[in-house]
């Protein structure tokens, strides 16, 4: 039940930054907006790698798939959550572009669904994987 409940909201947030909503537009100087856009395409770029490791074994679900394997590796081996650790920093970095306080605050939101979306997907990857305590030791969370 908690898997459906963590896609849900995940989903219902990064459908309202879709939203072309403009709460306050704050301005930003140039040099900034073009930072947005280059933490952009390398959180793209960090996430590709991501799911191209994960291969079939993808899932928006917290709870590890049946025949999983533990992935250290690659984009693992900077974040234990990197596809997490993608959207949360293309979507900073496009909100920064677009200069848009409302996405960075969906941001925020998002960021504290995937903080405790995958304290409890790390509970569930210990009890499979029981090296998972060492990997969790030696590498960050997102970033």
């Amino acid at each position: 039940m908690k898997d459906y409940v963590f896609v849900g909201v995940q989903l219902l947030l990064l459908a309202a930054y879709m939203l072309p909503l403009q709460l306050y537009k704050i301005q930003l100087p140039e040099w900034l907006r073009y930072s947005g856009l280059f933490v952009l395409i390398l959180a793209v770029l960090f996430g590709m790698i991501a799911v191209l490791q994960l291969n079939t074994k993808l899932s928006p679900f917290p709870s590890p798939v049946a025949d999983g394997n533990l992935i250290t590796k690659g984009a693992f081996r900077f974040s234990r959550h990197p596809i997490y650790t993608s959207l949360l920093l293309s979507g900073f970095g496009y909100a920064l572009y677009n200069d848009s306080l409302y996405q960075l605050l969906l941001i925020g939101c998002l960021l504290l669904i995937f903080y405790y979306k995958s304290k409890y997907e790390e509970r569930l990857l210990i009890q499979k994987f029981p090296e998972y305590k060492i990997y969790k030791q030696s590498t960050r969370r997102f970033f």
